[in-house]
């Protein structure tokens, strides 16, 4: 047999694979989270107010997240710069009615519990200087 490479054919396509993916050189320099309206309009509120509003919403489903709306119209920072606050306020209220009005079937309560954690960690962030993805 012949080691070299047919015509058409790369020298890396004749060469025996290793067994394993090829070592890459590359650097990840940055990984960001794809968010949707909805999840991108959660504030960044100080802890205490996201702990609190996590508690309403573990307990009374949405009821966490209509009180974080209104810390958008207090000037409360967002994931979405480019839209009015009145917008993302709107946003807010809308996930805060998803979760009461599928809270019958668990999915509302469980969105709920998530949508308070969300909130916590995102307090955390502000709390600890790290700036917002965007």
């Amino acid at each position: 047999m012949d080691p070299s490479p047919k015509d058409g054919e790369s020298a890396a396509a004749a060469e025996p694979s290793r067994g394993g993916a090829a070592p890459s050189s590359g650097v990840v320099v940055q990984v960001r989270e794809k968010k949707g309206p909805l999840r991108a309009a959660i504030p960044y509120m100080p802890f205490p107010v996201a702990v609190i509003c996590l508690f309403l919403n573990t307990f009374v489903p949405g009821l966490g997240t209509f009180v974080s709306a209104f810390t958008v119209l207090c000037g409360a920072r967002t994931d979405l710069p480019d839209r009015h606050m009145c917008c993302v306020f709107w946003l807010n209220i809308a996930a805060a009615l998803i979760q009461i009005l599928t809270a019958i079937v668990m999915v509302g309560w469980i969105m709920s519990i998530f949508w308070g954690m969300d909130m916590v960690i995102l307090a955390s962030y502000k709390e600890q200087g790290i700036p917002q993805q965007l």
